[in-house]
């Protein structure tokens, strides 16, 4: 069996520089797809997360769990739940505008997340070493102050845009030409011939 990489940043990992391009303080992270599960707006069932770009490599997302995102009666999956932190981790990216892709994820389910209820999502990234970028956060219910409900670290690993685009839909061509900003976070010289 392989080694299990960790989410811990090791010794000579550094904090990465923010962008200049980075989406602005205070600002909403845009989504990468309209139909993606986690942060899509066109999905009808998805979690519609927000995220909104901190003055560092921070960020803070919410989502409200409705009826679609239930496991047991009244209550959020919890696969959901770590979707919902691998989506806002992902979403760090954008701050250094780095293409990557979700190496390990570890969640931690503190206490339970109603329906109807919203999930205040903080988090970071700890460090970089080399492809590897290493994030954390946590999830407080019903506002940025309240009640920690769960807690996740991630590894996302750095890839070659070519990685996504070998791999787009039409459907997905169509919307990066109507919304090109979003490639350009990752290659301002990328160009989509419509």
């Amino acid at each position: 069996m392989g080694r299990i990489a960790s989410t811990t940043p090791p010794a000579d990992a550094v904090i990465p520089n923010r962008h200049v391009k980075a989406p602005a303080v205070g600002t909403q992270i845009p989504s990468h797809f309209g139909h993606c599960f986690g942060c899509g707006e066109l999905h009808e069932s998805g979690l519609h997360l927000v995220a909104i770009a901190g003055s560092g490599l921070d960020l803070t997302g919410k989502f409200t769990v409705t009826d679609k995102h239930q496991g047991a009666p009244g209550l959020a999956h919890g696969g959901l739940l770590s979707l919902a932190f691998d989506e806002a981790l992902g979403k760090l990216m954008w701050l250094i505008r780095t293409p990557a892709v979700t190496g390990r994820l570890e969640t931690d389910f503190l206490m339970p997340v109603p329906m109807g209820r919203t999930l205040y999502i903080d988090a970071r990234i700890t460090g970089q070493s080399g492809r590897k970028i290493y994030t954390q956060a946590e999830g407080r219910l019903d506002s940025p102050t309240g009640e920690v409900a769960v807690k996740a670290e991630a590894l996302f690993i750095s890839v070659p845009m070519e990685h996504f685009i070998k791999n787009l839909t039409e459907q997905y061509k169509d919307h990066l030409v109507k919304h090109p900003e979003l490639m350009a976070f990752v290659d301002p010289d990328f160009d989509i011939n419509p």
